[in-house]
């Protein structure tokens, strides 16, 4: 059987795993495959990211495309809270989404984004004890191979216990 998990943990060593995973993500995210996002680097609490620039990624003067640098960083953060977080104990619904724009970017791309334990424990962990949900800003940068700043992002996710989720389907 599929477990998503148990990939995830070996991409964290191997190449192979790496790419397999990467493969699994176009099947199971079909709205991202176009872009070619790539998992570059996986750890414990840090994912990066590849934005390639090809055209599918550029805008109308050969940059990259402001809805692919956002694209990249939802899916940056949203990947590496799933692979933290218990998905069978905890629903993550992205809230709103905001980019500030510094650079024009002419090659491939990178976002990387970082947590720690002690994080989650603060933004998530602890809140969920006394409250229905939680939004937790996560803020990603973009840089590009030659190392220009090109985005910084915030993206607002909602966290919240499967027990507490009220929907026509288990209200």
């Amino acid at each position: 059987m599929f477990d998503p998990n148990k990939i995830v943990a070996k991409a964290r060593h191997s190449g192979f795993y790496r790419w397999l995973l990467n493969k699994s993500l176009d099947r199971m995210i079909p709205f991202n495959k176009p872009h070619g996002f790539q998992i570059m680097e996986i750890g414990d609490y840090r994912l990066k990211t590849l934005l390639p620039y090809r055209r599918r990624n550029q805008n109308h003067i050969r940059g990259l495309h402001a809805c692919a640098l956002a694209t990249v960083s939802e899916f940056t953060t949203g990947f590496l809270l799933v692979s933290r977080l218990d998905s069978r104990k905890y629903r993550i619904i992205m809230q709103r989404l905001e980019m500030d724009y510094h650079y024009q970017g002419k090659m491939d791309a990178t976002a990387v984004f970082e947590i720690s334990d002690a994080w989650l424990q603060e933004q998530i962990y602890e809140p969920l004890r006394t409250e229905d949900s939680v939004v937790i800003p996560c803020e990603i940068k973009i840089h590009d191979e030659a190392g220009n700043h090109l985005t910084t992002g915030k993206v607002f996710w909602q966290i919240k216990d499967w027990q507490r989720v009220r929907t026509k389907v288990n209200a």
